[in-house]
């Protein structure tokens, strides 16, 4: 079985719940979406990245954390984890049986069969919801289908008990009703509870269509009578010009 990898490095994580902690990141190549806010482009197509045996990617990763030690956990990002997730099973498979470290996924969430498929073998997930403003996919029909997605990848990580965050990026064309909405399915239709999930982030856009502090708060009171502990957080690595 062959993996297309991007890059595999050691540094600090810089969104979400676990910001501020060291991570040993694989970044997987390739991705179906295209959000303007993308921030690795050089990982949207997955001949950009190096094919590699599953064996070959645990040997890079033995030797980068050799090199790099205090490291609780592996980070599955991208491009997108998912669009190569039979060989990505067999991968933390052996993360797992082998080095004893806890698994992360970082999805856009656009496939619920395969992350159920993936399931097992994680134990943190970010589910990370687009918005419209995003531009992720062709029209509102397929917008529609990556929102049921997100949704189901959402009650398969809380019903399987896992370490669950919900993620959304804002921009400065975000809409706060659409996001109230959102908040509105999660927290109401799926009756979704506090305790289900570990965070809320709203992670503010970088560099284009950034929003305003008005506009973020404004988005933050959208989602906080539904879940009071959402927080605003923006990318810790642009700040600090790290990966």
């Amino acid at each position: 079985m062959r993996i297309r990898i991007s890059e595999i490095f050691t540094s600090i994580e810089g969104e979400g719940i676990y910001i501020g902690t060291k991570t040993l990141f694989v970044r997987l190549a390739g991705c179906p979406l295209r959000c303007f806010y993308c921030d690795t482009p050089y990982a949207l197509s997955i001949s950009n990245g190096k094919d590699y045996s599953i064996e070959d990617v645990l040997h890079m990763i033995k030797a980068t954390l050799n090199n790099s030690r205090n490291v609780f956990k592996v980070n599955f990002t991208g491009g997108e984890p998912l669009l190569q997730h039979l060989a990505l099973y067999r991968l933390a498979e052996l993360i797992k049986s082998e080095m004893g470290l806890r698994t992360y996924l970082e999805s856009s969430c656009f496939d619920a069969e395969r992350f159920a498929y993936l399931l097992p073998l994680i134990d943190i997930c970010k589910v990370e919801f687009k918005l419209r403003d995003a531009n992720a996919v062709a029209d509102s029909n397929h917008y529609t289908i990556l929102l049921n997605n997100a949704l189901k990848c959402l009650k398969y990580a809380i019903d399987n008990s896992k370490v669950t965050y919900i993620k959304v990026v804002a921009s400065k064309l975000s809409k706060r009703e659409e996001l109230e909405e959102l908040a509105e399915m999660i927290f109401g239709s799926m009756k979704v509870k506090k305790e289900d999930i570990r965070g809320f982030v709203l992670q503010p856009a970088h560099g284009i269509n950034e929003p305003s502090l008005e506009h973020m708060l404004s988005l933050y009171d959208a989602v906080y009578p539904y879940y009071e502990d959402v927080r605003v957080i923006p990318q810790l690595h642009k700040v600090m010009g790290i990966p």
